[in-house]
C-alpha cells in the first residue's frame, strides 16, 4: 500500500523519515510517496486534508483535530529547543546600551514563521501585546531584518545557532519562558496521520516510523547525504547540532510528560482561539 507522506526539508525530519522512505528498515508492506515542504506549507495544506501523513506545527495540529491523530514518534518536542524572539544588534529595538525597548517593538509588525507555526502561538502566549504579525518562510526571517526592512521577528530551526553571529540580538528565548512557566517541555511539532485511514494501518505507520528514528539515531552516517541535499544551513556542524537538539527521547516515544506538555500547550491555545476544542485522542 502506497502512503501520501509529507514533512519537511530540516535535518531533523530528513534524519528521521530516511530509512523508512529508503526502505532501510521492515516497513510492513508500506510504501511512501514523499512530499518535502516548509512546515507552514505543510500546516495549510493539512487543512485540506491533503496527505495521509504530515509534519505539523502542534499549533495548526490543534486546528485540525478531527481530521489529524498524532503519532507517538515523531516529534519535535523538548527543553532549550525553542523558538527565539530577536532583532538586529543596536538597533532602534534596543535601549542604547540596555534592553529590548519593547514599547518600540510593540509598535512595530513582527516577522513570524507562518500563522499556524508553533513559534507564531508561543509569541502570542508571551507576548499578548504584539498583534500586527507579519508571516514569511522561516529561512527569510534573518536575512529581512538584517535588511533593515522589520523591526524585530522570530526565528526557528537552524536560525537559533547562527542568528548572533549574523549580527542579531536576543529579545527573548520563547521556549525558555514556557519552560518557566510551565515546568514542561516544548511542543513544537509532531508527525500527525489521518483519522480517515484504518486504525491498523495508522498503528503500523507509528510502529515504521519508530523502526526509521530508531535507525537514523544507530546509524547516524547513512542519511547524512539525505540530510545534506535538503538543508537550508549546508554546514555541517550546524545540521548535527540541529538534529542532536530537535531529535531526542521524546521523538522515539511522546511519553506522559510529552503528552502533558501537549495538552497544557493546547489549554493556552483554547484561552486564545475560543473555537478551538480538544475532542477524543491526540495520540495513537
Amino acid at each position: 500500500m502506497e502512503i501520501n507522506l509529507a514533512y519537511s526539508p530540516c535535518p531533523n525530519d530528513t534524519h528521521i523519515f530516511h530509512a523508512m522512505v529508503h526502505g532501510l528498515v521492515d516497513c510492513e508492506g508500506i510504501s511512501f510517496k514523499t512530499h518535502l515542504a516548509d512546515v507552514e506549507e505543510l500546516n495549510k495544506k493539512a487543512q485540506k486534508g491533503t496527505f495521509d501523513v504530515c509534519k505539523l506545527s502542534y499549533h495548526a495540529y490543534f486546528t485540525l483535530l478531527d481530521k489529524y491523530i498524532m503519532l507517538r514518534s515523531g516529534s519535535a518536542l523538548g527543553y532549550g529547543n525553542g523558538p527565539l524572539f530577536v532583532a538586529k544588534k543596536d538597533s532602534e529595538a534596543f535601549i542604547t546600551n540596555g534592553p529590548a525597548n519593547m514599547n518600540r517593538i510593540f509598535d512595530n509588525p513582527v516577522l513570524i514563521p507562518g500563522e499556524l507555526t508553533t513559534a507564531s502561538l508561543l509569541l502570542k502566549i508571551a507576548f499578548p501585546n504584539i498583534t500586527n504579525t507579519v508571516p514569511l518562510v522561516f529561512s527569510s526571517i534573518e536575512q529581512e531584518l538584517l535588511n533593515g526592512n522589520f523591526m524585530s521577528g522570530v526565528l526557528i530551526h537552524e536560525g537559533r545557532f547562527t542568528y548572533k553571529e549574523r549580527g542579531l540580538e536576543l529579545i527573548a528565548d520563547l521556549g525558555e519562558l514556557w519552560q518557566t512557566q510551565t515546568n514542561l517541555p516544548i511542543p513544537l511539532g509532531g508527525i500527525a496521520v489521518s483519522r480517515k485511514l484504518d486504525l491498523n494501518l495508522q498503528m503500523a505507520i507509528g510502529r515504521v516510523l519508530k523502526r526509521s528514528i530508531l535507525y537514523a539515531n544507530e546509524n547516524p552516517e547513512v542519511s547524512n547525504e539525505y540530510v545534506c541535499q535538503y538543508a537550508q544551513e549546508m554546514d555541517k556542524e550546524v545540521q548535527r547540532k540541529h538534529i542532536k537538539m530537535f531529535v531526542n527521547d521524546f521523538t522515539i516515544e511522546i511519553g506522559e510528560q510529552g503528552e502533558r506538555a501537549v495538552k497544557e500547550l493546547l489549554c493556552h491555545t483554547c484561552k486564545i482561539y475560543p473555537k478551538i476544542h480538544s475532542t477524543g485522542n491526540l495520540f495513537i
